[in-house]
């Protein structure tokens, strides 16, 4: 009599693969709510389109420090991806699932200008993204290196009239809001300063602090020990609002009439993600940036102004960045100056 042994032991074998496969299956019958709510049940991932040290790598440390707090204990890996102006982190978050485990920490250059400064972007901006929340804007400063004599804004405008190309001032790549914000602003004052790129604004203020760099703009929350300690001069805020860390640090735009910009930082995910999702991600960054700890290290410590709100209120505000700064780059010259070709070859 011939034994059953070997295709019982085949069933038990289809069995187990079934349930396996079932197993890694969303719950059966379980809405887009009730699955959203269980997001995450594994680490998250936050690309960072900068090198470490700065302010935007500063404010992901400060939300992975809450994040398991809100987030069912599981943590919120920050990944440093600097290059191409933070192309490269925005492009690889736009080609992810938008499952809500790969995140990217949107700013100006990959979300709103990147695209005018190249024709082989390998995404859109308009349409790459889901938003989730704008969380701050950053106060950011225009500064020299100390050995220079000028002491006022308007002192070093008079001298790099003088002296078209001699100066240079430190950006965190091509395309980043560090070149944009002293691009513009060189365009607005009529000079002309040589870009030389490093990979984040502790970089910047380093090459700055040995004479590397003449000027740059870099963060208050980045560059204000040095500052305090005399070891580097503020000449102007970027943005026309006062700055209660530096009260006697003159607005950029007294000098230069126009001028007006602050940094800021978003949550974004890949596009196409589920409604609930979105909502679950933004109210587990809300909570975020209402726990005292994580509110005092951001608003105090990094001189930011917390923003919050809604994916809506994030997704109009990205809609006005995209109409504004193609604008603003059209009208002030800005040119690629070799970027498109260092862009493609770095995505090929």
């Amino acid at each position: 009599m011939p034994s059953t042994r070997p295709a019982s032991r085949r069933l038990i074998g289809t069995i187990a693969v079934a349930a396996a496969t079932f197993a890694a299956l969303p719950a059966f019958g379980q809405s887009p709510v009730q699955l959203a709510a269980q997001w995450p049940d594994r680490p998250v991932r936050l690309l960072v389109p900068v090198g470490a040290g700065g302010a935007a790598d500063t404010l992901s440390r400060n939300l992975s420090s809450g994040f398991p707090l809100f987030a069912n204990g599981q943590p919120l890996i920050v990944e440093n991806r600097p290059g191409a102006g933070g192309t490269l982190a925005a492009a690889a978050v736009a080609r992810e699932k938008p499952d809500g485990y790969t995140l990217f920490l949107a700013e100006v250059g990959p979300n709103a200008v990147s695209h005018t400064l190249t024709s082989k972007l390998p995404y859109d901006p308009a349409t790459a993204f889901t938003p989730i929340i704008h969380l701050v804007n950053l106060p950011a400063v225009v500064l020299i290196r100390p050995t220079l004599p000028h002491k006022t804004l308007g002192e070093f405008v008079a001298a790099a009239k003088q002296q078209p190309g001699k100066f240079n001032y430190a950006s965190a790549g091509l395309g980043n809001w560090t070149h944009l914000f002293m691009a513009y602003l060189n365009s607005q004052a009529g000079i002309d300063q040589v870009n030389v790129v490093y990979r984040s604004g502790a970089e910047m203020l380093t090459a700055l602090l040995k004479d590397e760099a003449d000027t740059a703009i870099i963060t208050v929350s980045t560059s204000l020990g040095q500052i305090k300690e005399g070891k580097i001069r503020a000449l102007a805020g970027a943005a026309m609002r006062p700055m209660p860390q530096l009260p006697d640090t003159p607005p950029a735009g007294r000098t230069v009439p126009g001028f007006d910009v602050a940094v800021w930082h978003g949550i974004a995910a890949p596009a196409g993600m589920d409604p609930a999702l979105t909502e679950r991600i933004n109210a587990v960054f809300n909570a975020i940036l209402r726990a005292p700890e994580v509110r005092t290290n951001i608003a105090e410590r990094q001189a930011a102004d917390i923003v919050a709100g809604t994916p809506a209120q994030f997704d109009a505000f990205i809609k006005g960045e995209l109409k504004r700064w193609p604008e603003v780059v059209k009208a002030a010259g800005i040119k690629p100056h070799g970027w498109e070709v260092r862009l493609t070859r770095r995505f090929c």
